[in-house]
């Protein structure tokens, strides 16, 4: 092991073996962390080739369990979002990509941070639950092409060590770690193709543009080589994803994105992200063709019943789809007015999403519970114009005092009064 760092320290490349050494000997816990560490903060500064990229992930692919499944008819894509604040994508295309025939078999976690992670929100649907066998599981996708199951114990144990160390080595922020994490817990899951949505500006974790460029090639050439069609396109989160951050304030959105009335920035990512989901699998032979499949659905009604027939496979009640109001709801509703007249010049997502993790929408500790009611709804986005006692936020709250919240708030969401330019939500693709 000590020759294998000096060799990565001085830039020199690692072999496939010499990798599947490193990872299995960290793994089984006969490489120690500080040797671990060092070897880390090798390839923090010296980089890795595209090779060593690709051999770095596959060996984290085989350091646990991976998914088979290829039981499940068609193309199977997978879609990953960087992550932000307001991110309801996966609860949108789910249905909606499935809906014209391409199976989504989604795993799916559990979120520490602003608000839960895609299964928390979709238990905030009575009865839904991710706890389903394999062999149900493939039956589901079969039949209704989407179903989300939770994340196995054992995938990818490698990342999650070596994760756990990066986190406190100052080794976090390394290109081709974070392509080799992301893209070995999507191979490992069983995916035959993925989309990844890498996330830029103030509430993405990579917030320069160039940076965000940078990752989505990374991972974009590891999917190439080690042979997963994948694609990225990088989206803006310099604000938080359509108007809804909270549990169940995300599924009303979600289902009112399906039926054509949500968010205009929210319904056009997941129409850009879902047409190159359809376009992988190989059920439209243009972006235009495959886009024009999706609108179709929307107002045909036929994404919103296939969100319906997803959550009654999975012991949810579907009636949330025509009554929203059956969801969680919290006992106070409050707005966040205006302080004077302007225009909306800057919404910094991570604060807005700590203001909704204060009210209880996310997770402080791993320990936390999730009030799945709570949170906010954004009635104001960057760009838009506002007079003074106008609301810029709706709160919704299972605690009368919000003070810490609306102080949050109003530090996190700025009013000038000169006009400013929406943000662009679509900065580029990296196929």
């Amino acid at each position: 092991m000590v020759d294998l760092i000096q060799k990565k320290r001085d830039g020199l490349e690692l072999t496939k073996e010499e990798i599947q050494f490193i990872i299995k000997g960290y793994t089984s816990g006969d490489i120690p962390d500080y040797q671990m560490s060092a070897f880390t903060m090798a390839i923090f500064f010296q980089g890795m080739t595209d090779n060593e990229r690709a051999e770095l992930t596959m060996a984290m692919v085989y350091s646990g369990d991976t998914i088979d499944l290829s039981e499940i008819k068609g193309i199977k894509v997978d879609k990953h979002s960087t992550g932000g604040v307001g991110d309801t994508t996966t609860l949108v295309l789910g249905p909606l990509v499935a809906s014209v025939g391409v199976p989504v078999a989604k795993m799916s976690g559990r979120g520490l941070g602003h608000t839960g992670g895609t299964i928390d929100k979709l238990e905030a649907v009575p009865g839904f639950h991710v706890e389903i066998e394999n062999n149900q599981f493939i039956d589901l996708v079969n039949k209704n092409k989407v179903a989300v199951i939770g994340q196995s114990g054992n995938l990818t144990p490698a990342d999650k060590k070596l994760y756990s160390l990066r986190d406190v080595t100052a080794t976090v922020n390394s290109i081709p770690l974070i392509a080799s994490s992301i893209m070995s817990k999507k191979i490992a899951a069983g995916a035959d193709a993925i989309v990844l949505d890498v996330k830029t500006g103030a509430g993405a974790f990579m917030k320069d543009l160039e940076e965000s460029k940078a990752l989505a090639k990374a991972m974009v050439d590891i999917g190439n080589l080690v042979g997963r069609r994948t694609m990225a396109v990088i989206s803006d989160m310099s604000q938080p994803l359509g108007y809804a951050i909270g549990n169940a304030l995300e599924v009303k959105e979600a289902i009112e994105t399906l039926s054509g009335k949500g968010p205009k920035d929210l319904e056009e990512l997941c129409l850009v992200l879902g047409s190159y989901m359809v376009l992988l699998a190989k059920k439209a032979d243009t972006l235009e063709e495959a886009r024009t499949l999706l609108t179709e659905s929307i107002s045909s009604g036929k994404a919103l019943e296939t969100m319906k027939t997803f959550l009654e496979a999975q012991g949810g009640d579907s009636s949330v789809v025509d009554n929203p109001g059956s969801l969680p709801q919290a006992k106070f509703v409050m707005e966040l007015e205006a302080k004077q007249d302007g225009y909306v010049s800057e919404i910094i997502a991570d604060s807005v999403g700590t203001a909704a993790m204060l009210l209880g929408a996310g997770r402080a500790t791993k320990e936390s519970e999730i009030d799945l009611a709570v949170g906010l709804v954004l009635n104001k986005k960057i760009g838009d114009e506002v007079k003074q006692g106008e609301s810029l936020a709706t709160i919704y709250s299972n605690q009368e005092d919000v003070k810490a919240v609306k102080e949050k708030l109003y530090e996190s969401i700025k009013v000038t009064s000169a006009r400013v330019e929406a943000p662009k939500l679509i900065y580029a693709t990296v196929e």
